[in-house]
This record gives structure tokens, sequence and C-alpha cells, in this order.
């Protein structure tokens, strides 16, 4: 379909090199993948500016926007949801199993 200039301009566009410390994990590939996760950065200050960027950019797409709805509320408070029953599993198991009589 295309001559062999323009196949070249497309595959030079979509070979550019990005440092594998840059690359979010959707755009890392499988065998790079350990080498990715060891660029990151595990210390407590690494971990706490993840989830703050994390928090960030949720609230920017479906918080803070002009036209909201109740998409992004009602997916954290699913979540929310989800997480209690799942800390609290193991002691409602308990009381499932435990005879009253």
């Amino acid at each position: 379909l295309y001559d062999d200039g323009q196949r070249f301009e497309l595959s030079k566009m979509a070979d550019k090199a990005v440092a594998l410390a840059e690359k979010r994990l959707m755009d890392v590939k499988l065998g790079e993948f350990f080498s990715w996760l060891g660029t990151r950065d595990f210390t407590p200050n690494g971990l706490l500016g993840s989830v703050r960027k994390g928090q960030e950019r949720y609230y920017n797409k479906y918080i803070n926007v002009k036209k909201g709805g109740i998409g992004g509320v009602a997916m954290l408070l699913t979540g929310y949801v989800v997480l209690s029953y799942v800390w609290e599993y193991d002691h409602l198991k308990h009381d499932r199993w435990r005879k009253y009589h």
C-alpha cells in the first residue's frame, strides 16, 4: 500500500527511543518487565509519590472534569466496599460456620 519512503517514515516514528525507566506499565513488553521493575523506586518516599501521582491522575480523570457524572465517585465507593469486604472476609467466613445453639 505504501511505497518504501512512506513505510520508512512510519517505522521511524514508531521506533522512537524512550528510556525504559520512563515507560508506563502498559507500554513495557513482557521481556522488559523485570528490567523495568528494577528501575522503580521502592523506597517509602517513592511509593508515597506513586500513590500521590495515581490519586492525582484519578482525580483529574474522573472528578475534576467539566461535565462529570456519578461514575468516578461510584467507582471509588465500589472499590471501598470491595476492599472492606476483603479485609473482613476471614471474620465473615468464621461467622458463617459458627453454631448459635
